[in-house]
């Protein structure tokens, strides 16, 4: 049986951890970004723009088995979300079309931003997607797009991302972070590398025939309240002052849950912040 190809559009952080899990299990990938230098080895660049209507040159030629679509907004605006997302990815399934090529299956990346929850609810993949902001609506609606699009479909809804390169609540704390403790403000997160493995679950599953959901939530075993998040940190790493009000950058409050994602198989190397957050300090991952 030959190797099974897959086209990661967007092969940025998560894109490429999710590449690099993919050619250790025999996968053909190919990574589609802007600068193909920082793919890592053994991935087949394709240097293009999704914001670009015309087609890279270096398309592949063959058959593309799975299309990943994992691209981020370089613009953080009504404006900028649009041209990643839906833009971006009608690009992308033109310039399938003008290929004649039809992958078994389309995993879109988006996010838990589509929940309006507010008020600590649990939230799976059935509770209402009722996005209270402009990057929520406009993930909807690229999801759509995506579920419409004649290929088979699944949304992964990721949590928030962390991992090297990605410590702005590190820098925060060792800064005085301090946030509100009541009512608790939970938070949803999943390490870069639990986000790609998910995705190369949901790959394999398919590959062996297992009938996929529509949408999955990426997140890790423990949704927790920042505070508590915070308050591990401080005492990780030895903060003993902070600042005399709070300051909480985002809104909403929900706890998401992964059990759809885990009855598939699928189990996080960081099952919480503990793990995850203590793995980056001590740069093991």
């Amino acid at each position: 049986m030959s190797a099974p190809t897959v086209l990661i559009a967007g092969c940025g952080d998560v894109g490429s951890r999710l590449a690099t899990q993919l050619l250790a299990a025999g996968w053909e990938v190919h990574g589609l970004r802007r600068d193909v230098s920082r793919l890592p080895k053994g991935v087949i660049g394709v240097a293009g723009d999704l914001f670009n209507k015309d087609c890279p040159d270096t398309w592949p030629i063959g058959a593309v088995d799975y299309l990943v679509y994992c691209a981020a907004a370089t613009d953080h605006d009504e404006a900028g979300y649009r041209a990643a997302y839906v833009q971006g990815l009608e690009h992308v399934l033109e310039w399938l079309d003008d290929y004649g090529q039809v992958p078994n299956r389309l995993l879109f990346v988006s996010s838990s931003s589509v929940y309006g929850q507010q008020n600590g609810e649990w939230v799976d993949e059935a509770s209402p997607a009722v996005a209270a902001g402009y990057s929520g609506r406009v993930m909807l609606e690229a999801e759509q797009l995506a579920l419409k699009s004649g290929i088979p479909a699944s949304i992964v809804r990721l949590t928030g991302i962390y991992g090297p390169g990605r410590e702005w609540l590190l820098t925060q704390v060792r800064r005085g972070y301090r946030v509100v403790t009541d009512p608790p403000l939970y938070a949803n997160r999943i390490h870069a590398d639990d986000a790609a493995g998910l995705m190369a679950c949901l790959l394999e599953a398919d590959r062996r025939g297992v009938a996929l959901d529509d949408v999955y939530i990426g997140v890790d075993d423990a949704p927790a309240a920042l505070a508590d998040v915070v308050g591990w940190l401080r005492e990780y790493l030895g903060v003993t002052e902070w600042a005399d009000d709070d300051s909480v950058r985002r809104t909403g409050s929900k706890r998401c849950s992964n059990a759809r994602a885990k009855a598939l198989g699928w189990t996080p190397k960081y099952p919480s912040f503990r793990e995850g957050y203590a793995a980056i300090l001590e740069g093991r991952c």
